[in-house]
This record gives C-alpha cells, sequence and structure tokens, in this order.
C-alpha cells in the first residue's frame, strides 16, 4: 500500500512539474512576442523567474505569490509579482569607464521608476517592464559603443581626450589647422540618445566659443549615433582651419 501511495505521489509530482514546464514555455512564447533579445532568461521556476541584461552585467529578480483567482496569463491562472530586485553584477574596479557609465545610467532609469512592483504587480504586467528596460539598455549599450569608437579613433575628428565622471562626459578638441583646443562637457541621461543634450564648453587656445559650438550643435538633430554625430559635426564645421 505504502508503495502505491508513492507511485501516486511521484505520479502527482511529475504531472506537477510537467504542468510548470508548459507555463514556463507558454510564458515565454508571450515574452518572445515582445521582439527584443536585450534580456535572457535564467531561471523560471515555481517561486522566482530571473534575467540577466547587458552581458550579465544586470540581474533582475521576480519573486511570484499566488495564483490569482480568475486572472490567466499563457492560459494558466496568473500570479501575482511580490517583489522585481535589480543588482549590478558589473565589477567598478575591472570595468572599462564607459561600462561604468552605462551602467550608472541604466539604474538611473530603474530609480526614476520608483517602485516597480506597483507597476507590476501581477505576471501579465512583467513583458511590457522588460520591454521598457530592454529598450533602455539598448540605447545605453549603443552609448557605450560609441564611446569605445571615439576612445579609439577620436584623432581623426581632433577629438585629444575622452574622460567620463559621474554621468558626464567632457570631451577635449585640439586643432592646430584651427589654432585652437577648447572642453566640451556633456550632461547624459537615461533618455539618450532621444533629448537633446545639456552642455558646456571651456575654451583654452584661439576664438572657438560657446556660442560658436552651440550653432554647429543647433544643427545635429538627437537620435541614433547622435554623440558620434556631435563630434563628426564639430570636427566638420569647426577645426579645419582658421577662424
Amino acid at each position: 500500500r505504502e508503495l502505491s501511495q508513492m507511485d501516486t505521489e511521484d505520479e502527482h509530482d511529475l504531472a506537477e512539474m510537467e504542468e510548470l514546464k508548459k507555463t514556463e514555455r507558454a510564458c515565454l512564447e508571450i515574452l518572445k512576442k515582445y521582439d527584443f533579445t536585450e534580456w535572457e532568461l535564467m531561471e523560471w521556476s515555481e517561486q522566482q523567474a530571473v534575467f540577466n541584461f547587458l552581458y550579465d552585467s544586470v540581474t533582475l529578480t521576480v519573486v511570484f505569490g499566488p495564483p490569482i483567482d480568475g486572472k490567466f496569463f499563457a492560459a494558466h491562472p496568473s500570479r501575482s509579482i511580490i517583489s522585481l530586485d535589480f543588482e549590478s553584477l558589473l565589477d567598478e574596479e575591472q570595468a572599462p569607464p564607459s561600462s561604468c557609465l552605462v551602467q550608472r545610467l541604466i539604474f538611473q532609469f530603474i530609480e526614476s521608476r520608483g517602485s516597480w512592483q506597483e507597476k507590476c504587480p501581477t505576471l501579465c504586467y512583467l513583458p511590457q517592464a522588460l520591454f521598457d528596460i530592454s529598450l533602455v539598455v539598448n540605447r545605453c549599450k549603443i552609448l557605450g559603443e560609441e564611446l569605445e569608437f571615439l576612445q579609439r579613433w577620436g584623432a581623426k575628428f581632433h577629438l585629444l581626450e575622452t574622460d567620463i565622471k559621474d554621468t558626464e562626459l567632457k570631451l577635449v578638441f585640439s586643432s592646430s589647422a584651427a589654432f585652437a583646443k577648447f572642453e566640451l562637457t556633456l550632461a547624459l541621461s537615461h533618455d539618450y540618445p532621444s533629448a537633446v543634450l545639456p552642455f558646456r564648453v571651456q575654451s583654452h587656445i584661439g576664438n572657438i566659443r560657446e556660442k560658436e559650438i552651440a550653432a554647429v550643435l543647433s544643427r545635429v538633430p538627437a537620435g541614433h549615433h547622435y554623440l558620434q554625430r556631435i563630434v563628426g559635426s564639430i570636427h566638420q564645421n569647426l577645426l579645419q582651419g582658421p577662424r
């Protein structure tokens, strides 16, 4: 009798596991419909789901509560969400400054949204939350690539130095042809590249001042590769010859 009871329990456990796998598959199908691959699912269990972003440097842990009567997600009873916790796994001591900046901007966005649990009280809100995070991660990742490009090829644009401090980027331009050396400091935020960047200028040599730079920047629209286009436009319009 004991043996048959154990067999029944085993069958019940197996059926439950199969049911969980079906739920996971169905949830993943819905999540994939959002067509953003900035997240990677690391775990999906009865208790929680764990997602990684940006080369495993940001982790989101979603803790599930009990099923909700009458509500469904992926053809299964929906679950309440108890908490969404974000964690940075970036080693800031070892990481390049551009990676640290990208991480700061992503967490600036996460903190700007207030309570994620309030915005995402049940499982059916999770795809939108993942989409919102992915959008910012994607933009910040491209910004990081732009910074790496400028650090590597800056000399082609008379860019002498790129320096990152907190969320500010200082660009030092120097051109003997234009007899000019100046600093342009840009204030970056998680809205990049959809908003115009606040800036300030410090002139060291020559007569290129804030007025001249503002005139050039006003003709560079925000959007894809905004930073690279700013640098290219300054190089093209101000640093080619005497002014």
